[in-house]
């Protein structure tokens, strides 16, 4: 289900690449979601991105995480069950990443956000719930990081980024994401919050 998440995000980006008609059908923009109830905004702006380097980080970071959660997934909720409950992750994180800046934005008719980092973020933060205990390397630190510091370190970085808005990056979709990807797994099942606690002591 990842590969073929990745196969679909990067096929309809490398084509709205040259076609701006598909990009600017797709992109977010909360205006036109709200004036002209575009609703689709919601969901298609994770499969178009801002270019090859945007698409790149993004698909990378979802094939490395996203296999885990996947393969998690199944082994503790069954097949199908296990990867219907992945693929909402992913949908649900889609979604949940926008809400904030849909309510900022929603009066902008200037504001665009593209690509699937929302979403990502959302599974990589599941996946911290899944291994909290995994090591990660994260540039520029030049030693591997818990995954569960790197989780509260990247969630304070989104959330101060997210305040300041100086840059173009989706820091609010990135935290917000984050936010559904822990509490959607945790609700589906409950005792892997024990887990993840157990793990860090």
């Amino acid at each position: 289900m990842t590969l073929s998440i990745i196969i679909i995000t990067a096929l309809i980006s490398i084509i709205a690449f040259s076609n701006h008609d598909i990009f600017n059908q797709l992109k977010f923009n909360a205006w036109l979601i709200k004036d002209k109830n575009q609703s689709w905004r919601f969901f298609t702006y994770a499969f178009v991105h801002a270019g090859w380097f945007h698409l790149l980080i993004n698909m990378f970071v979802l094939w490395s995480f996203g296999q885990l959660v996947e393969q998690s997934f199944t082994l503790i909720f069954g097949f199908p069950k296990g990867l219907l409950y992945y693929v909402l992750l992913y949908i649900g994180g889609i979604i949940f990443a926008t809400l904030l800046d849909f309510g900022k934005h929603k009066n902008d008719p200037f504001y665009d956000a593209v690509g699937a980092s929302g979403a990502v973020s959302a599974v990589v933060f599941s996946s911290i719930i899944l291994a909290p205990d995994n090591t990660l390397i994260v540039f520029p630190i030049p030693f591997p990081l818990p995954a569960y510091v790197f989780g509260i370190l990247y969630l304070i970085y989104s959330a101060y980024m997210g305040k300041q808005g100086k840059d173009n990056i989706g820091h609010n979709a990135h935290f917000f994401g984050a936010i559904f990807g822990i509490f959607f797994t945790i609700i589906l099942k409950p005792a892997l919050f024990q887990h993840f606690i157990s793990r860090l002591f």
